[in-house]
């Protein structure tokens, strides 16, 4: 993320440690409160944007390599879908994905538990869907229903097919690799946009300049 810190302001910190030699010595730090978002009109038009589904292990900064031949734009590929959290909002490499089970549920015995029931496919003998696959269902759901082509009553038992701890993990995990990435062209949009916006403004008693705030020092030490 090293593109990205470039456009950070700096702020002047003032040394809150007591045991310092020079009490209210300030250091310069980037201003990490500062962040970037992406203009509305963009972030909410699907026509800025592609999808892409993450492959294997890959890293932020390999899509952005993958994408824009440059893998310092990994924080476009978070800011393009609101992640604020990589370890959470990310999906897992596989070694830690496994590991984060383990510590979850304890064992491979609760792993292969099941976690709820999702329901098949049931439709008529003309092919109408009545309830659609993939849907929460109790243990031992069923369905009864009248059959216009058949003239017939059906019921149809065993509904709920069980999906296990491990299964359902996957399923959140996979839903996390379907992501969006920021078409190419706008890019420059962006980086224009950002440095338009990172400059400090004048108008503030801590101003110093276009890139540079300082702290109040008052009050710290009492």
């Amino acid at each position: 993320m090293s593109s990205y810190f470039k456009y950070l302001p700096n702020f002047q910190y003032i040394s809150r440690d007591k045991n310092s030699s020079v009490l209210g010595e300030y250091f310069e730090v980037k201003n990490l409160f500062k962040r970037v978002k992406l203009l509305d009109d963009i972030f909410n038009d699907l026509n800025y944007f592609e999808k892409y589904n993450i492959i294997g292990d890959e890293r932020p900064d390999n899509v952005a390599y993958k994408i824009y031949q440059d893998s310092s734009l990994d924080w476009l590929i978070l800011l393009s879908n609101n992640i604020i959290n990589v370890q959470t909002e990310w999906p897992l490499p596989q070694l830690a994905f496994n590991n984060y089970l383990l510590r979850k549920y304890g064992s491979y015995e609760e792993l292969n538990a099941v976690h709820h029931y999702e329901s098949k496919e049931v439709t008529t003998s003309t092919g109408i869907v009545l309830i659609p696959k993939g849907v929460r269902v109790p243990v031992d759901y069923k369905i009864e229903f009248y059959d216009p082509a058949l003239k017939k009553d059906i019921l149809v038992t065993n509904v709920g097919v069980p999906i296990t701890n491990y299964q359902y993990e996957q399923i959140l995990d996979n839903k996390r690799r379907s992501i969006y990435t920021l078409k190419s062209e706008y890019v420059p949009i962006i980086l224009e946009d950002i440095e338009n916006i990172m400059p400090y403004k004048k108008g503030s008693t801590q101003y110093v300049n276009a890139t540079l705030k300082k702290g109040d020092n008052s009050k710290i030490y009492e």
